[in-house]
């Protein structure tokens, strides 16, 4: 029978993990009595170096019922990084894994078609938000805005998709390959091509706590993935210079024709504008340019992308 795991990082999340936990037994119990899954299943807890009682949470969890396994990376390395650590131990112990962040903001009741399309020969299932209306009117628009940004920079990615995914074993294995140190876990995953398919939900309102993904770090994460993805951004900037090299050909020459036709006057605040407007274009193209090279750089130094320091399972 097959063995899932559910993967759930963690990041001070001690407020909600008493209630996510109880929620994920009761619905893995559920599907274990249903036949669905193998009663060897697990939820996995991935503590990203909390700062809180998180970590005393999972153990005492773990110590409760064997369903529940914890994994404590060494220091705090970020959603993406925690949620990687899951996926990459995970990866020969399960027959699938199901990703989830721990508020369950995300509908574990779809689950059982996640598994049903498992069992139908999907390695890959996405979950994907049906609807936006417990986010606010900014958040809606911008995120919206992103994925749209995603695919014109030619950056491939699942519409309203995040990180609540199964993936198979034989997925995740192949994952496992992609060895950059900059992740964008919601791009690359579909670069693993294989049979794939979505599953629809609404996303709920977070319970208790706050989130871990405020405005800077979602910027941050949509910077990380418009740069980890895609290089149209430098061939954009190429074709902006090749533009204004263009425009200024043409300014010289309108310049030549009024000298010689004596129209000439002094025009500081046309000669100010062009140089604010080169100067601005300048630096742009110089930090998206840096950008890319201190990837480069990072990617170079083969740096572990993250250190369990701890496994609690059976």
């Amino acid at each position: 029978m097959m063995k899932l795991y559910i993967a759930v990082p963690c990041y001070n999340e001690e407020e909600v993990l008493p209630d996510s936990a109880e929620k994920l037994r009761a619905k893995l119990r559920t599907m274990m009595s249903k036949g669905q899954i193998g009663s060897d299943s697990r939820i996995v807890f991935i503590d990203d170096g909390s700062a809180d009682k998180t970590w005393e949470l999972i153990t005492k969890l773990h110590e409760s019922d064997s369903i529940f396994s914890g994994i404590k990376l060494s220091r705090n390395r970020g959603h993406q990084n925690a949620l990687m650590c899951g996926l990459m131990t995970l990866k020969d112990e399960a027959d699938a894994v199901i990703s989830i962040d721990a508020d369950l903001q995300d509908d574990i009741e779809v689950f059982d078609q996640m598994v049903e399309k498992y069992n139908e020969g999907c390695d890959v299932v996405y979950g994907v938000r049906s609807k936006r209306e417990t986010d606010t009117f900014f958040k809606r628009f911008t995120a919206e805005g992103y994925y749209k940004v995603l695919d014109m920079m030619g950056a491939k990615v699942i519409f309203n998709h995040a990180d609540f995914r199964l993936m198979s074993r034989r997925a995740l294995q192949t994952f496992a390959e992609f060895k950059e140190t900059n992740l964008f876990l919601r791009g690359m995953v579909p670069m693993v091509g294989y049979k794939s398919d979505i599953v629809t939900y609404a996303r709920s309102e977070r319970l208790a706590g706050e989130s871990k993904y405020p405005l800077k770090k979602m910027l941050q994460l949509a910077w990380e993935g418009i740069t980890s993805l895609s290089t149209k951004p430098i061939k954009l900037i190429t074709r902006l210079g090749l533009i204004i090299f263009i425009i200024s050909i043409i300014m010289l020459i309108y310049t030549l024709i009024r000298f010689f036709c004596g129209a000439t006057e002094t025009g500081w605040a046309s000669l100010a504008v062009s140089v604010w407007a080169i100067g601005g274009l300048q630096m742009m193209a110089i930090g998206i340019i840096g950008e890319y090279i201190g990837k480069i750089y990072l990617e170079s130094k083969r740096r572990p992308r993250f250190i369990v320091e701890t496994y609690l399972h059976d």
